[in-house]
């Protein structure tokens, strides 16, 4: 059976640097980075709207799809090390809605993807967590992302993300405040090795 691991956490926290990390450290590992172009290509073909309730479930269909064809191509790997698994899609699925005040029903309509994504999730996720005050610094410091979208989600999605993590049995939490890309990469490293012993 393959072991399934995912890297989760709080924007800006390294989690795509730290996956690069783990390629470089544990070649025995397959890494599978977040694969999203012909999703947002999709959305943006149809013109779909993610505040409109329709088009909501329309894009969250996508993205569900899109997680489950990328587990099944790495369903054949001893060990893979997801950049944001399965579980962030199930996350946002559910939660963005709620973070905009929206009481919409989306578990009935997206059942069924739903269902198909559960057998996607990894066995184990580190959540990679990194305070308000650590997020801006980093902001602040990478000139390389627009982060448009950075107030929006620390102020209310991070809550929910947070509080939704914490409460599930899969996830371990790596505090990374004050971490080098290296002391977290040898973290992380330890944790994936860790994961393979069980």
């Amino acid at each position: 059976m393959s072991l399934f691991l995912s890297l989760q956490g709080s924007m800006a926290a390294g989690k795509t640097t730290v996956a690069r990390y783990l390629e470089a450290c544990l070649p025995e590992i397959h890494v599978s980075y977040e694969e999203n172009r012909s999703v947002i290509e999709e959305i943006r073909r149809r013109g779909l709207n993610k505040n409109k309730y329709e088009d909501y479930l329309e894009i969250q269909k996508l993205w569900l799809l899109n997680e489950v064809r990328r587990w099944e191509a790495c369903r054949d790997y001893p060990c893979t090390v997801m950049d944001f698994g399965a579980e962030e899609i199930v996350f946002y699925t559910l939660n963005y809605p709620r973070s905009m005040g929206w009481d919409w029903e989306v578990e009935i309509p997206l059942q069924k993807e739903l269902e198909q994504v559960k057998g996607c999730l990894p066995h184990r996720i580190l959540f990679l967590d990194a305070s308000e005050e650590w997020l801006r610094k980093n902001k602040e410091g990478d000139e390389t992302r627009s982060r448009e979208f950075f107030e929006y989600y620390v102020k209310h999605l991070m809550p929910l993300k947070r509080k939704w993590f914490s409460g599930r049995p899969d996830v371990d939490f790596l505090k990374t405040d004050g971490m080098t890309v290296e002391e977290m990469g040898h973290a992380v490293k330890e944790w994936v090795e860790e994961q393979g012993k069980r």
